[in-house]
Formats: C-alpha cells, structure tokens, sequence
C-alpha cells in the first residue's frame, strides 16, 4: 500500500523531507559467520573472531583500510588465522542473508510520499558491490554514503556532517534510522530525528508517528 500522505509540520517540529537509512540489518541482513558455515561451528567462528578481533578489523575496512592489509594484521597473530579471514572476503556475499523483511516495502511508501531517501553505512568500499544485489530496495535508494569511499565511519559526526552537507540535510527536516544506539546518539546530538531499528513494524510504526506514513 503506497502513502500519499505529505509530511506534517508541528509547532515543535518542520516537516520532515528526508529519511536516511542504515543498511547492514536494517535494509540488508549480515551475518559474519556464514562464510564460514561449511568449515567451523558458529561457537568456533566466536572464538575467532576473538582471536583475530574481528569487530576492530571489520571497522578498519569500513574505515578505507584495505582488506590486504587486514588480513596482513590478522595472519600475525598465526598464518591460518589470516587465511581464515582472507576467505571470509573472498566469499563475502555469503554473509548477506538477503533483505530485511518488510523494510523494502517501507523503502517504497517513503518515496510514493515523496521522502528523499538516501542510504548511510559502514561497509568497505571493496565489498560493497555484493550489497544491491541481497537487497535491490537499496537501488531505489537516492543515493549511498559509504564509510570505506569516505573514510568515516559512524557513529563519528564528521561522517554525518558530510552526509549532510553533500545532500542539502537539514538535520531537524531528516529522520535517521539505524540498529546501532551510538549512530542514532551521535546523529540525535546534531539534531537529527532518530528511529532505533529493530524490525520493520516498529520502523513503521515510528514513520505513522512523525505523520510520514499513512496510519
């Protein structure tokens, strides 16, 4: 069902003309051990990914770092440790489970309402081409920031300042929807309004609330 509802201004509040949104589990599901589902148990993968700290390395690709040099950082601390994670980008597109249900609808009710959209995530610039074709609501998307072209990553503000200023934000006009509470903290701080994502109804709900979508 599209919405042709408009969005409402309030006294306490403009209109809101923008929605942007996350990607990783909010437009497109991602799960980091499914790489590794044929070669090692998901408690195996845990211990791992605390060996090598995987969360910091994933970061540092999201940041620009290239994946070479990551995995370079993982293999001193033991050369199949560094295969491991050579292999985990090598079957990247494993990790992405396919679109988030129910969100790909959402996606298209904003833009019948006449919301630009326009998407913001950490991802690495060397995998980010898997990430359309898991979720193809992200083409319909106006535009992309990601962290590893820009070298930012949230939750630093620099990233939503230049998200911002690249596509005209006005950040109390703009909603911020994220599954991270340090994004949507460090985008509120700079006067944004902000969604916690947790699942498509709720994120719905949320839009009816702000009088972007149709109740």
């Amino acid at each position: 069902m599209s919405s042709e509802v408009r969005p409402v201004a309030t006294p306490n509040r403009p209109a809101i003309d923008a929605v942007v949104l996350d990607l990783g589990n909010v437009l497109v599901g991602w799960d980091p051990y499914l790489p590794f589902a044929g070669s090692m148990s998901r408690e195996e993968w845990q211990r791992f990914a605390t060996e090598i700290d995987f969360p910091l390395l994933n970061a540092m690709t999201d940041r620009g770092v290239p994946i070479a040099e990551v995995v370079a950082l993982a293999a001193r601390k033991g050369p199949a440790l560094g295969d491991a994670l050579r292999g985990y980008y090598d079957n990247f597109e494993r990790s992405l489970t396919g679109p988030v249900p129910g969100v790909a609808e959402i996606v298209d009710e904003l833009r019948a309402a006449g919301l630009r959209l326009v998407g913001l995530t950490n991802w690495s610039a060397e995998t980010f081409h898997h990430a359309e074709g898991a979720a193809p609501a992200i083409a319909r998307l106006d535009a992309v920031v990601v962290s590893g072209r820009e070298r930012l990553i949230k939750p630093d503000a620099a990233i939503f300042r230049r998200l911002a200023e690249r596509y005209d934000l006005v950040p109390e006009r703009t909603v911020f929807v994220d599954d991270s509470s340090p994004n949507t903290d460090a985008a509120a701080a700079l006067g944004f309004v902000t969604v916690l994502f947790t699942s498509a109804p709720r994120l719905r709900r949320e839009l009816q609330r702000l009088g972007i979508l149709e109740a």
